[in-house]
């Protein structure tokens, strides 16, 4: 795709919002005039001092994540318990990929800097002591806090057998024998047999043990000393981890996980052996895929081999309990070629994603948030075809608040109608058991003409996708692997249609995936439109997906990697011109992380010519608030609530002339310059009213919002005096509210003679 002019002539007549979105050609000057400080000097908005690094900024949004595991006010004692298994799958996610990258550069000699002017050691060495920190909060929090607090509630998490009911204990022997003995496979390390591999994220118990040979008597006549040897068996994933005991004497319920269990009975794997000691370890290892799609012949085969290889990548983190016989310690150490500063010792069970298995259990109930209900979209409520609602206005959806059904539906009735010639849409992530990839099947079986992009390269889906993509070539969909050194991001449907006025495209966007189990977890929106310059560009998207075929112009959409910048970058330009101008100018943005350093320079500039910027930013922020003369008009906030935020909202006051986007696209260099995405205007006055209303509702929130501060920390709000607004909790409400109700049924009223009266005289 070459950078060509973005022309924007939309079939119909040009408007407003098109104009000011034209992409300047190549050679036309984008750069605004330079604004000096109080001092009469200009800023240096590239300065690494104004940035915070991306890795250290992450880390403090799950350090947010951990602040919600530790709310003892407001958040229910088994949500905390879900919080704090977040924090551990973030944090093991992060490893095996943002650690590992940096371990990489480290080793292939790289000196170079990122913003904030930080070398890949320096972040490294940064990064160690912040995260043992944090994981020593984490204990903390599940020994001190959640554990006494789970004890009253009626749940004991047992790690001592010496606490166990003689019933409890009878349960386990047959446990133990009958479930898990059967599957464990022990591995010894001798000269003979090299020392095992151990698989990414799995946990082990390693070992010590001594040969039963105490009455071997040397030629000196003395009792021989057998050497220690090492030993590992694998705690297998196929059991339950949590393992439910019979209830306490005190009629309490009680769970203890199954490494504690194989601990207890570990000597039945090793019967001509002494064991001398044991300890669960686990190790964390290099899962970040290096792809080299230049060379690469089928993408699709050389995704699959390297999916196996990241079980035995690197070692990057080793976890040990704090107890470990340091014999044992030498060992690991010396085999996963360990340094200190990758090495973790836990004061607790490994890997706390266990407690998500907690959270799930029966009968708690009412220590959990109780279970939210999407509701109908009103616009389809009632309607049976979708086609027909969606020609007569444009729909705006939210989710989790409102339903994901219609987009289900909307594929779903596109592979059944007779009049509809063709489905063309991009999958990142989608759910197991997809009913969108169903119908899609169902599609082609029907004669539809169906392209499907699937994105081999979604991190960690990468499998799960694998096996999608080779299901709908069977069902004979066109299927696309994904773009050469591009990860397709963006979130598109559309369905070509024959109608009495001639061939009609719906249109359905989005800020999320189409998988209907994260739609009921992720906050996010979508459009529904049959507009012909969206339906114009949603033909040029595919047709640039699909073949080499790039459009001369855009009507409305802004697509990445080669447009999108330019023209976000020219919105946040206007608003500085206007604000120099003397006119009211204001940015409002919400996103899931912002660290481009050209876009972050442009509002570092913008809020000196005096534009008030407020971004709502979930995660990673390398943007500064509060600098003298360089961010003072900068505000920034994170959500973490129930639902995980996602949406992606660019709200632009336009001197009055307010113009809204939603689309796919972060603020990161990764969204703009690497990957295919697409932002839409959102035109219709009522949408536009609705999704500006959102965002105001979401920067009042002050229950579930963190604030940053200028030294880079995040606080909650003083609510003390306050009205709550708790955003997630009141868009629950509303859209429930916004259900038609159902008309009264009116009583039929009868009218009947009254009966003589006998007056008597």
């Amino acid at each position: 795709m070459a950078d060509k002019a973005n022309e924007k002539t939309a079939p119909a007549e040009k408007t407003k919002s098109q104009e000011v979105m034209s992409t300047p050609a190549p050679s036309e000057k984008t750069e605004s005039v330079p604004v000096e400080n109080a001092a009469g000097e200009q800023p240096d908005f590239r300065n690494p001092a104004y940035y915070c690094n991306r890795e250290l900024s992450w880390l403090k949004f799950n350090a947010r994540c951990l602040s919600e595991a530790r709310d003892t006010k407001i958040v229910p004692l088994f949500e905390r318990l879900k919080f704090l298994a977040i924090t551990q799958s973030n944090l093991d996610e992060f490893f095996m990929v943002r650690i590992a990258s940096l371990k990489d550069q480290v080793s292939a000699g790289y000196k170079g800097t990122d913003i904030a002017g930080m070398t890949p050691s320096m972040q490294l060495a940064e990064l160690s002591g912040n995260i043992h920190e944090f994981v020593k909060d984490q204990y903390n929090t599940f020994n001190r806090m959640l554990v006494p607090a789970l004890e009253k509630a009626g749940l004991s998490v047992m790690a001592d057998y010496g606490t166990l009911s003689d019933r409890q204990t009878a349960y386990l022997d047959r446990y133990f024998e009958q479930e898990v003995y059967p599957v464990l496979t022990p591995m010894a390390m001798d000269p003979s047999r090299p020392f095992p591999l151990v698989r990414n994220k799995s946990l082990n118990i390693g070992a010590l043990v001594q040969a039963k040979t105490a009455d071997a008597i040397t030629k000196k006549g003395k009792k021989k000393k057998e050497a220690l040897e090492f030993a590992t068996v694998q705690v297998p994933s196929v059991l339950p981890r949590v393992i439910s005991l019979p209830d306490c004497d005190n009629g309490s319920r009680a769970v203890i996980l199954l490494e504690e269990v194989i601990r207890k009975y570990i000597d039945r794997l090793f019967q001509h052996y002494h064991v001398v000691c044991t300890c669960p370890y686990r190790v964390m290892r290099n899962a970040d895929l290096t792809i080299d799609e230049d060379e690469a012949e089928d993408l699709l085969m050389e995704i699959q081999r390297q999916i196996k290889k990241r079980q035995w990548g690197q070692v990057i983190r080793l976890e040990v309990n704090d107890s470990i016989d340091k014999r044992l310690l030498r060992i690991l150490k010396k085999e996963f070629r360990i340094e200190d500063d990758d090495l973790y010792y836990i004061n607790g069970p490994l890997d706390l994603s266990f407690c998500m298995k907690l959270y799930d259990l029966d009968g708690f109930g009412g220590f959990k948030t109780p279970k939210y209900t999407p509701a109908p979209v009103p616009e389809f409520a009632g309607k049976s075809n979708v086609f027909d609602v969606i020609r007569e206005k444009d729909v705006l959806v939210h989710h989790p608040y409102m339903t994901f059904d219609p987009v289900i539906d909307f594929v779903r009735q596109a592979s059944r109608d007779p009049d509809v010639l063709a489905i063309k849409q991009t999958l990142y992530r989608v759910s197991g058991n997809s009913p969108i990839v169903h119908a899609l099947e169902q599609a082609a079986d029907n004669g539809k003409q169906v392209t499907v992009l699937v994105e081999l390269k979604a991190r960690f889906d990468e499998e799960h996708n694998i096996a999608w993509a080779k299901t709908l070539e069977k069902a004979g969909c066109h299927v696309i692997y994904g773009l050469l050194g591009l990860k397709v991001h963006s979130k598109i449907t559309m369905v070509v249609r024959r109608e009495e006025d001639g061939i009609r495209r719906y249109v359905h966007l989005g800020t999320g995936n189409y998988n209907d189990s994260t739609a009921k977890l992720y906050t996010d929106l979508g459009l529904f439109t049959c507009d012909e310059a969206i339906g114009e560009d949603a033909t040029a998207v595919f047709n640039m997906l699909s073949g080499y075929s790039e459009p001369d112009r855009w009507y409305k959409l802004m697509v990445a990697p080669i447009w999108l910048k330019k023209d976000f970058l020219k919105l946040i330009r206007r608003e500085t011109e206007n604000a120099r101008a003397g006119r009211t100018a204001f940015v409002r943005a919400k996103m899931n992380s912002i660290c481009d350093p050209e876009v972050i320079a442009a509002l570092y500039e913008a809020s000196c010519a005096g534009v008030e910027i407020d971004l709502l930013v979930r995660g990673i922020c390398c943007l500064k608030v509060g600098i003298p003369g360089v961010s003072e008009h900068i505000r920034v906030r994170s959500i973490v609530g129930n639902f995980l935020e996602h949406s992606r909202i660019f709200w632009f006051h336009n001197n009055g002339d307010d113009e809204v986007f939603m689309g796919s696209s972060d603020w990161m260099p990764r969204n703009l310059d690497r990957r295919v995405e697409i932002v839409f205007p959102v035109e219709d006055e009522r949408l536009r009213t609705e999704v500006t209303r959102i965002l105001t509702l979401e920067f009042e929130d002050n229950v579930k919002a963190h604030i940053l501060q200028p030294d880079g920390t995040y606080e909650k709000i003083d609510k003390r005096g306050k009205v709550l607004v708790n955003s997630q909790e009141q868009f629950c409400e509303e859209a429930w509210k916004r259900i038609p109700k159902e008309p009264t049924p009116v009583e039929e009223r009868k009218f009947t003679p009254a009966e003589p009266v006998d007056v008597q005289s």
